[in-house]
């Protein structure tokens, strides 16, 4: 497409070449706005060099009196009819050079050949529906009744309302053992979604990264940015997460980079917040932070600048988040109607939960738990305590696989921290319906054996998550002669605002 657009262009620029007529009939030549007409212009004309004039048509692409731009002297007619060549992509970039080319890009006429072409009805049988037939029929006549650019906006509604369809039929299909959408890899492909941080400077400079790596989860997806032209960390202020996808996605090409995208704000971070208290682990080259909601920073040591940045981001209502929100607000999720029961305990049994830990495509843990309930005495300040893993049950104390740790990469160095990696937790009512997901990055801090619990052979760790919604708890022992860690308990503290406010109850 691109070579085709060059040759015509090409063609057009010999054909103006041809047309320029000698110094005594340019002035009377209609239709030659782009020069300066009268005497002046044919005595100048008639004192210049033959080397002047080459090297003046040699710098045509610069505005000068005598070599002025050649698509703004076209008439509207060849620029129309270059742009009729183009596909609607290319149509909303040419729209986006100037006032001149916008109006010329919106033309009714050109895209309804565009609309007619994706859209018009396909002759499956002898019962094609006729009324659609005659109604595309009818729009196609009614072409100069419609205000300019009707017809842009008709395909592009139209081709967005059919990719949410596609992409809201593969997302049907539930995983039995998350409660999640099973497809979700695939609804990423065909929606080309994508993410992006837009780094911004305290002068509201802004700087655009693509991501580099992908990894595809259980229940979350990992996505990371490195490299090595970071902006000083010092003139930054903020950090924004947004999903891009293309307005116009052709499921057999891979989506590209330069063609108009939309963005959905996920999340903005401030970057103040880089502290010790939000330090997590470090090793011998970088110290690593962690930005609530699932966003992990990582400087060097030594110049204190960034090294990478990863983001983890649950499945859940995650096609949504990345796709339906604006470049400046975040999507906001559908109010939520509670379900009535009335059990005594109602919303405090039939729990199920599924929780990974995980780093970088390798798993540590992968673990359903089903019949989960509590009791109206274990609610206190607020929360309600659900024991997942007893101590006292050996039975149900479960192995993390592999050495723990926290993989990262950049064009020069790798490694991994310690005793850090990423939780995923999705605990679902008792119908099945995600009440409360997390993917965020933890660590393993040291603690000390519970005095009313049984005494390990070993030390200690506990991981901590906290947010509005509740809190996990997770208290694993270290056994050198295995070299593995075990989860010895496991709670979650839900709280009971969360709770009346998904069942409609009042504890």
């Amino acid at each position: 497409m691109a070579t085709g657009r060059a040759r015509l262009l090409h063609q057009h620029w010999l054909g103006v070449q041809a047309l320029r007529l000698p110094p005594g009939g340019v002035g009377a030549a209609p239709g030659s706005s782009g020069f300066r007409k009268g005497p002046g212009v044919q005595s100048s004309a008639a004192r210049a060099p033959p080397k002047q004039s080459a090297l003046c048509e040699g710098r045509c692409g610069r505005a000068s009196p005598r070599c002025p731009v050649l698509l703004d002297s076209l008439p509207a007619e060849v620029l129309l009819k270059i742009l009729s060549y183009l596909d609607a992509a290319a149509l909303l970039c040419v729209g986006c050079v100037n006032r001149r080319c916008y109006h010329l890009a919106n033309d009714n006429f050109i895209w309804v050949r565009i609309y007619s072409a994706a859209f018009s009805p396909k002759r499956c049988n002898w019962r094609v529906d006729s009324a659609e037939r005659t109604a595309a029929s009818v729009s196609l006549l009614s072409v100069e009744d419609k205000e300019a650019g009707y017809w842009k906006k008709e395909y592009i509604t139209k081709r967005i309302a059919s990719m949410k369809a596609a992409v809201a039929q593969v997302l049907k299909v539930i995983n039995p053992y998350t409660g999640l959408p099973a497809k979700t890899k695939e609804a990423l492909r065909i929606s080309g979604l994508g993410w992006v941080i837009i780094l911004k400077e305290r002068s509201g400079k802004e700087h655009v990264l693509e991501h580099v790596d992908l990894f595809i989860n259980d229940s979350s997806v990992t996505i990371v940015w490195y490299g090595k032209n970071w902006p000083c960390l010092a003139a930054l202020s903020t950090l924004d997460l947004c999903g891009v996808t293309p307005v116009f996605m052709d499921r057999s090409k891979p989506p590209t980079k330069n063609g108009p995208r939309w963005h959905s704000l996920v999340a903005k971070y401030n970057l103040k917040n880089l502290t010790d208290a939000t330090l997590i682990g470090c090793d011998r080259f970088v110290r690593v932070f962690h930005l609530d909601p699932g966003l992990l920073v990582g400087l060097w040591k030594r110049a204190e600048e960034l090294a990478f940045v990863v983001a983890s981001l649950h499945f859940h209502q995650l096609v949504e988040r990345s796709t339906l929100g604006s470049a400046a607000v975040p999507y906001e999720l559908p109010p939520h109607t509670p379900l009535l029961d009335d059990s005594p305990e109602y919303g405090l049994h039939g729990y199920q939960l599924h929780v990974d830990i995980h780093s970088s495509g390798t798993f540590y843990l992968c673990s359903t738990f089903r019949n989960l309930f509590t009791k109206k005495g274990y609610i206190e300040n607020g929360y309600v305590k659900l024991i997942v893993i007893h101590f006292q049950n050996s039975t149900e104390h479960l192995p993390l696989v592999g050495k723990v740790g926290l993989s990262w990469r950049t064009d020069i160095f790798d490694g991994c921290i310690k005793s850090c990696s990423v939780m995923d937790v999705t605990l679902l009512d008792e119908y099945g319906k995600p009440f409360w997901c997390v993917s965020s990055p933890v660590c393993m801090r040291p603690c000390p054996s519970p005095s009313d619990g049984p005494h390990f052979a070993g030390e200690t760790y506990c991981i901590d998550y906290e947010d509005p919604a509740g809190t996990v708890h997770v208290e694993l022992v270290w056994l050198a002669d295995t070299e593995e860690y075990f989860i010895v308990s496991l709670v979650l503290f839900l709280s009971t605002a969360k709770i009346n406010h998904w069942f409609g109850t009042k504890y």
